[in-house]
């Protein structure tokens, strides 16, 4: 199939929706203002999320084959993104989001039945199957992504390159299984690359910001999910579940990281603060570009070495324990970077 088509048509799509949605969003109240968390300069639109919907459900709905999982699919992010412009426009309780966040995994795994059945060789003495069990654990994967890729959208061009690194890395491996379902990531690609544009103001600063929202960060969490619980489904099986973990390592550390930093002070896991890795980052003394640089290229390597182990079939057992030895060195680098960026202001004599 030629891709170029329906890539040109997406990238299209969400870039003049973004410039016609724009005054629209400024009018109805749909922008970020400037607080104690959120350090940019006036209000910006949250109307990136919007457009990338609107890129994809059409886009999608002209090039990929009709059926009756893609219709649920479509109503289910239609869902999601309904909820995440009520959230950007009302800030809405964590209770609402949540209920929202199962009922598209309710979605999934009975409308389209699509739900985790195995975790894998993971300690190599066979398959673990899940059983009805999977039902309960693809809800709380769901929740998981959704809420791990709205964290990440904390500085500009962060949760959409990571998108677009995820997204890359499954368009690879569905296509190399040939499965139809590689054209979705692809179209999100496109239309994520129109949306950096506005966001990072490249190649021009003429081009007025505007943020993904809410409405963004959860639409690219639940089609992500979505597409990694298909790729692993044994009718596709374009790669095996330990895989997943490496594609969307950096925003799944980081959600675990500060999940579990909060609970042990006793807050909310859902709080927001400043403490995610794109702040501390901050805070160390790299400006925005270059944290942006650092992050995107860690999880370029990380989903690299991911999709080099499903290539080259490394045990699954190995790839797990690798995986759970990058988690520990993240940690450590997080807990201990001061220490670390002092040995190397020491070392090279740089301020």
């Amino acid at each position: 199939m030629d891709y170029m088509i329906p890539l040109i048509s997406a990238f299209i799509v969400s870039f003049v929706a973004i410039s016609c949605v724009r005054p629209i969003a400024i009018k109805a109240g749909l922008v970020d203002s400037p607080n104690a968390r959120k350090q940019h300069v006036g209000q910006v639109p949250l109307i990136g999320g919007l457009a990338i919907y609107l890129a994809v459900l059409t886009t999608s709905m002209l090039f990929i084959p009709h059926s009756h999982v893609l219709n649920i699919y479509l109503l289910a992010s239609s869902m999601m993104l309904f909820i995440g412009i009520l959230d950007d426009r009302y800030d809405l309780a964590v209770s609402y989001r949540l209920v929202a966040q199962m009922l598209v995994a309710a979605m999934m795994i009975f409308g389209a039945e699509y739900y985790i059945k195995d975790f894998g060789n993971l300690f190599g003495f066979g398959v673990i199957s899940l059983g009805v069990v999977g039902v309960f654990i693809t809800t709380v994967a769901v929740i998981g992504a959704i809420n791990a890729f709205n964290m990440v959208d904390g500085i500009d061009g962060l949760a959409g390159s990571l998108s677009v690194i995820t997204f890359s890395a499954l368009f690879l491996l569905l296509y190399l299984a040939g499965s139809h379902w590689c054209l979705l990531p692809l179209l999100f690609i496109a239309a994520l690359l129109a949306y950096l544009m506005f966001n990072l103001g490249w190649p021009s600063k003429l081009l007025s910001k505007v943020f993904m929202g809410d409405a963004g960060s959860m639409l690219i969490g639940f089609t992500i999910v979505w597409l990694l619980v298909v790729s692993v489904d044994a009718s596709i099986k374009a790669f095996r579940p330990v895989t997943a973990l490496y594609l969307i390592a950096i925003p799944l550390m980081d959600m675990v990281a500060i999940m579990y930093r909060r609970v042990k002070k006793g807050e909310s896991p859902f709080k927001p603060d400043r403490d995610h890795l794109h702040h501390i980052f901050m805070r160390a003394g790299f400006s925005s570009n270059q944290s942006l640089i650092i992050i995107s290229s860690c999880a370029i390597l990380i989903a690299g070495l991911g999709i080099l182990g499903e290539v080259f079939v490394l045990p699954e057992v190995f790839m797990f324990l690798f995986f759970i030895s990058i988690f520990f060195v993240y940690s450590y680098v997080i807990q201990h970077v001061w220490l670390i960026l002092s040995w190397y202001r020491n070392v090279t004599g740089k301020a």
